[in-house]
């Protein structure tokens, strides 16, 4: 089973990496195509957001290995958490989002990789954390101004935090935080070494190609949807269904739509509020990176949990 999910996930990185390069391609052939931050918002609320969407069943997991039958436990709980990400972020934004930026980061790393290391390898963890901060340095290193725009539409208005961005940019960390990841994704490559590892390579080409033609938005929506959000739910299909991948997709899908449905009403209903107050690209920001903050946070924990208890 483990070979079957090596293979697929081998060929969606090697798919995503042509569709990469070809998308590239018609994006610097045609620089003044313009694709919004409605479109952006559209794909991370539909393609993006859906693999979370079976957290409800993997909380019903959890409290059976618990031995909790109470599952309104789940709900109130993953959603008191959400809602207080959000609180908190308003309150303290500049800390939540270092925070969020280094578990994300993390988050990135392991499930992207994961299924190609055994669970004995050692030292996996800091190795999972630097591959996945390329996903943050990338647009930093790349488009470091367009990067902090976007920051400080998230409430970021701490002149420290710029003072050591701008620190880090001018003391070339950045770019030394870069090749360190680059390291990682070189010696995860090597371990236990099989031809099927290169998809590490192509998924880090990838990467770099989306963040250096692409502004940071985009380049992340793209990385966001296609490769982490689509590699999240293939592991899903197949545990929904080991056998046959069409069923296990259907199945995945009619299970997955009613959360996603909840989740675009809800971030819909909250981009009506704050176009009141913020001009509407603005407002597509907040919502994308401080919504995703408040899901991500409640899914890592979930996953941790049944990881833990799973063994």
């Amino acid at each position: 089973m483990k070979n079957y999910i090596k293979k697929i996930n081998f060929y969606h990185s090697f798919l995503f990496f042509l569709f990469t390069n070809l998308f590239v391609i018609i994006i610097d052939q045609n620089k003044n195509l313009n694709i919004s931050t409605i479109i952006c918002l559209i794909l991370i609320l539909t393609i993006g957001v859906s693999h979370g969407s079976l957290d409800n069943i993997k909380g019903k997991k959890l409290f059976k290995i618990l031995g909790i039958s109470n599952i309104y436990i789940f709900y109130v709980s993953y959603i008191f958490i959400s809602l207080a990400i959000i609180f908190i972020w308003l309150l303290i934004p500049t800390f939540t989002l270092f925070v969020f930026l280094t578990v994300a980061a993390y988050h990135f790393g392991k499930e992207d990789t994961l299924f190609l290391v055994s669970k004995d390898f050692s030292f996996k963890e800091p190795l999972f954390f630097l591959k996945g901060l390329l996903i943050i340095i990338a647009p930093l290193n790349f488009h470091f101004v367009e990067t902090i725009n976007i920051f400080k539409m998230l409430f970021v208005e701490s002149e420290r935090f710029y003072f050591y961005l701008d620190l880090m940019e001018q003391t070339k960390i950045i770019p030394l935080t870069f090749i360190l990841s680059t390291l990682a994704s070189i010696y995860l490559f090597s371990q236990n070494f099989k031809s099927i590892n290169i998809s590490i390579f192509f998924d880090f080409f990838s990467i770099l190609m989306l963040n250096y033609y692409l502004p940071p938005l985009l380049a992340f929506t793209f990385y966001f949807c296609f490769l982490h959000s689509i590699r999240h739910t293939i592991s899903l299909i197949i545990h929904l269904n080991k056998i046959d991948f069409k069923i296990g997709f259907l199945t995945f899908v009619k299970k997955a739509l009613p959360l996603t449905i909840l989740t675009i009403i809800i971030c819909l209903i909250t981009l009506f509020f704050l176009s009141n107050y913020y001009v509407l690209d603005n407002a597509i920001i907040k919502i994308i990176f401080i919504g995703l903050a408040s899901l991500t946070f409640p899914h890592i924990l979930l996953e941790y949990l049944l990881e833990k208890n799973e063994k």
